[in-house]
């Protein structure tokens, strides 16, 4: 779990390492697809594949394909080290093999909860899942520490990191581990499977794709695409719910949620990975796009600093994970989940009211305090996921519950992401022209540049760059004089120029998570009836 979560997060803070690597410039408006699915393309296959798994897990053998993940998830990280090729070329090399990468990451996702549910009795089972939630949701923060270490030294080494440690548990895995669940034999439910995979995943894109610009437009919701994939995703989930509704061994049980408590369970999921993943995407925008540059550090040493700033998240996660997991055995899980979302509420509104730059102790406060406030929700969730379904759907149940997770990171890219540009639009062309205009540009070329999408401008923040010169190109920047060209292509004129319009964004973008994070502390107190096999 670990590794399969660090992976997923590594990358996202490592990105400009990864595109100097490949000399590619992510900026240039034919290579955002390439970003997108940088970012999204693992978590979009993990979210499709896991109930699958996790359901082959039961037919088959849990242990069985949790190991065959181990397998193909270090198979390749090696061969994405080994990237042959530079330009459009790598990044597609790196997006699919990272695709065929989340296929072991899945496998590894969707029945590691099942498989310690079945080793474990109810009065360990919160420690068990403690440690193994902690694990899943500490990677995808610790990575982000982890990418900006290893991006510094050598951009690959973001997947030598894995290799070790795949080894090794894969070894530890095919010696160590024995079937203890039940398995039955049943049917392989091929048209939920396609109906779920075709739907989820146009979904997702559409919602993705949705930031880009399109037809003159600030973002691409007018794109007959984006439209495609979100009205014929819709469509075909619709499809998929009645398809499993018919079938006699479906591969989403859906009498699941008859138990309010595994429906407010998920529910809690998927609004706090949501919230999460909004968190860490504004967080990085934050420190690499603002914060550092205007604090004396150069853009090519932000993902490093971005990650040693954001160690407070980690360890506030780390400290109350395993302690929230073994007290949750004691006293129930329920309190203390709809507690870490409250936590985590008050942390994204105390963070709302910072001003944009930061005094660092308080910042380092909040987003530990975040951290535990995740700490306290993780593993009382998944044990109230758990435990609520029979033996034989642990399974299916846990490859839900990991559907849900990976899901809303996707959906955070799409939501938080549409937000803050919806933000940028209103208040960052006049800032931006006006800048421009008093750094000595023709008032025409800076009303060109500032009514430019500004989702060229929030991408950069996000990767650490300074777009000035890109934006204003060799010809113009050469007849400006050499002060006004180095003040604009420095460190510092960027950051004060965004960060009012990013604010105004921010505020945005921090009430809804909050308002996410109280809905499903709400959802975390359900009670439900105790598991038994579910019927249709």
């Amino acid at each position: 779990m670990l590794i399969a979560t660090i992976n997923s997060s590594i990358v996202l803070i490592s990105l400009p390492a990864i595109f100097t690597g490949i000399h590619l410039d992510p900026l240039q408006p034919g290579n955002v697809s390439y970003l997108l699915w940088m970012l999204m393309g693992y978590m979009l296959v993990t979210a499709v594949l896991v109930v699958t798994l996790g359901r082959l897990g039961d037919i088959l053998g849990r242990v069985k394909i949790y190991n065959s993940g181990f397998l193909i998830f270090t198979v390749t990280s090696v061969i994405l080290s080994v990237d042959p090729m530079h330009g459009g070329g790598g990044a597609l090399w790196l997006i699919g093999w990272r695709v065929a990468q989340a296929v072991g990451g899945s496998m590894l996702m969707a029945n590691s909860a099942a498989i310690i549910t079945d080793a474990f009795p109810a009065r360990q089972r919160g420690m068990a899942l403690g440690v193994n939630m902690v694990a899943g949701i500490a990677g995808s923060f610790i990575g982000l520490v982890l990418g900006g270490l290893l991006s510094e030294w050598n951009w690959r080494s973001i997947f030598w990191v894995n290799v070790p440690i795949g080894l090794i548990g894969t070894v530890w895995a095919y010696r160590s581990l024995h079937e203890t669940g039940t398995r039955r034999k049943a049917k392989v439910d091929w048209w939920g499977n396609i109906t779920f995979a075709v739907g989820l995943t146009a979904l997702l894109a559409g919602i993705t794709y949705g930031i880009q610009p399109y037809g003159g437009h600030t973002m691409g919701w007018t794109n007959p695409w984006v439209l495609a994939g979100l009205i014929g995703g819709a469509l075909v989930l619709a499809l998929f719910c009645l398809v499993e509704s018919r079938v006699s061994e479906p591969m989403f049980p859906l009498a699941l949620f008859r138990n309010m408590a595994f429906a407010g369970g998920n529910a809690a999921t998927l609004l706090g990975s949501i919230a999460r993943g909004g968190l860490q995407f504004m967080l990085i925008i934050w420190l690499q796009g603002i914060w550092l540059p205007l604090h004396g550090y150069d853009y090519a040493d932000t993902p490093l600093w971005a990650g040693i700033f954001l160690l407070p998240l980690t360890v506030g996660f780390l400290l109350s994970g395993p302690i929230a997991g073994l007290l949750s055995d004691r006293y129930g899980a329920r309190l203390f989940a709809a507690a870490g979302f409250v936590v985590m509420a008050a942390s994204f509104a105390g963070l709302l009211l910072l001003p944009t730059d930061f005094n660092y102790l308080g910042f380092a406060f909040l987003i530990f305090l975040n951290g535990v406030g995740g700490g306290l929700f993780a593993a009382p969730n998944t044990s109230i996921i758990m435990a609520s379904v029979p033996a034989e759907a642990r399974g299916a149940a846990s490859g839900m519950r990991a559907t849900f997770q990976n899901a809303g990171m996707v959906l955070s890219i799409g939501v938080f992401f549409s937000l803050m540009v919806a933000g940028l639009a209103r208040s960052l062309p006049d800032t931006l022209s006006s800048g421009l205009v008093a750094q000595g540009v023709p008032a025409a070329n800076a009303h060109d540049i500032a009514h430019l999408p500004p989702v060229g401008t929030l991408f950069a923040a996000f990767l650490g760059y300074n777009p000035i010169q890109q934006l204003l190109g060799p010809d113009l920047l050469g007849k400006l004089p050499a002060a006004n060209q180095h003040t604009l292509t420095g460190r510092e004129f960027f950051p004060h120029l965004i960060s009012g319009p990013f604010h105004d964004g921010l505020v945005v973008v921090f009430a809804l998570a909050i308002v996410m994070s109280l809905v499903a502390a709400a959802a975390s107190l359900i009670r439900g009836r105790a598991a038994r096999a579910p019927q249709e």
